[in-house]
């Protein structure tokens, strides 16, 4: 199953389809990630907490 290279939690294999990169099976960052979030293509530091 994959997971989050940021923090390790569980994502579907539909969410690293749409969001992970081609040919990449664990996404970067994902809705569990607190520190960190997707922008556009970028992954940046979050400027808030995200709750």
């Amino acid at each position: 199953m994959p997971d989050c290279q940021n923090c390790g939690s569980f994502v579907t294999e539909r969410y690293v389809r749409v969001f992970a990169p081609n040919g990449i099976d664990r996404p970067r960052v994902c809705p569990n990630c607190t520190d960190k979030l997707r922008d556009g293509a970028e992954i940046r530091e979050a400027r808030s907490a995200r709750q």
